[in-house]
């Protein structure tokens, strides 16, 4: 596995280590697969049946299945490409007394509002479940904080301090 620590900081290393939890690899290959085994064969037979029914200029049928064809192969060439710069890092492997990747924060702000983040890869964030990416302000400034730490955050409306309440 890799040491989150040392590159968790370094930008250089950021760019090309892509962590993900295995809940999040796990997401990303069903899409794969649903789009392989599922929606691609669906809009070829579709693009083949309106083929068979001649004049393709103006066949929408056609036109559109040769447009969905075209999404849905740039997606399958995301999705591979994503899914090969993965490293998986499972939180449950992890030491529990400090915040890591993957890890699950309570947090307080300086305005008494207590918050749960969850801290995981660029390809899992979800604002409204609090998914947070590892390199946002708030994952950051989170990153290696213990129960009971005051971290600081620059964000756009400027400092803000959180306490760590529970991991």
């Amino acid at each position: 596995m890799a040491d989150f620590d040392e590159q968790g900081d370094d930008e250089s290393n950021s760019l090309t280590n892509n962590y993900v939890t295995p809940a999040g690899a796990k997401a990303y290959r069903d899409e794969l697969k649903q789009l392989l085994e599922t929606e691609r064969p669906e809009v070829v037979k579709t693009v083949q049946w309106a083929a068979s029914n001649g004049d393709r200029s103006e066949n929408a049928d056609y036109q559109y299945g040769k447009r969905r064809l075209r999404e849905i192969d740039r997606r399958i060439r995301f999705l591979q490409k994503r899914i090969e710069s993965f490293t998986i890092i499972d939180p449950k492997t992890l030491n529990a007394d400090q915040v890591l990747f993957g890890a699950t924060v309570k947090v307080r702000d300086s305005k008494d509002k207590v918050r749960m983040y969850q801290i995981v890869g660029v390809d899992e964030i979800d604002l409204k479940k609090s998914r947070i990416s590892w390199r946002s302000p708030v994952g950051k400034a989170l990153i290696n904080g213990k129960v009971g730490d005051i971290v600081v955050v620059q964000i756009p409306a400027g400092e803000q301090e959180f306490e760590i309440l529970q991991i």
